[in-house]
């Protein structure tokens, strides 16, 4: 399938009797429908290159993976790829959480939005970044406001990925 690159956003042309672009977002829920395209963001396209499903063009020039990934580094959200694509490998259903002050709102395997609620925000956190306490106290309480399990995805120098599920607790 392609995909065409244009201001960090990479669109799918939507043809007849090709529904494959739909199929992506009603069945997997990657990116915006409108009604002659699908729009992925960096994120979503780069997860689809890797896996085989998707070849991006720019300027109609075939572009490596490693050219979306530079993009990815140069934009400072490498981090948030790998916890993206790291969910995304172990299942789960993963759309923006901006609006909550999070990364991502992530659905539980087989639900997604038009289903059912999320059930985590996801905060990508680098173990070198310096959180100030009353930061991490807005992510719990924005959380736990909407009804909300926090998980702290942390990435470390070698780029693993540890996760920490903060709950709201009473004393």
């Amino acid at each position: 399938m392609r995909g065409d690159l244009c201001e960090g956003i990479v669109t799918i042309k939507i043809e007849k009797g090709n529904q494959r672009a739909v199929s992506l977002n009603q069945k997997s829920q990657f990116g915006k429908l409108s009604e002659d395209c699908l729009e992925l963001s960096l994120i979503e396209a780069c997860y689809l290159m890797e896996s085989g499903r998707l070849d991006i063009y720019e300027n109609d020039e075939k572009c490596d993976v490693n050219y979306i990934i530079d993009l990815i580094k140069e934009e400072e959200i490498y981090g948030k790829y790998l916890v993206y694509r790291d969910l995304k490998n172990r299942g789960y259903i993963i759309k923006t959480g901006f609006k909550y002050g999070s990364e991502f709102r992530l659905y539980e395997r087989g639900t997604g939005p038009g289903h059912a609620h999320s059930d985590f925000l996801v905060k990508v956190l680098y173990e070198t970044n310096e959180v100030n306490v009353l930061d991490f106290a807005s992510y719990v309480r924005v959380s736990h406001g909407v009804n909300k399990k926090l998980l702290l995805a942390v990435v470390d120098d070698d780029l693993d990925v540890t996760y920490y599920n903060i709950e709201w607790t009473r004393p």
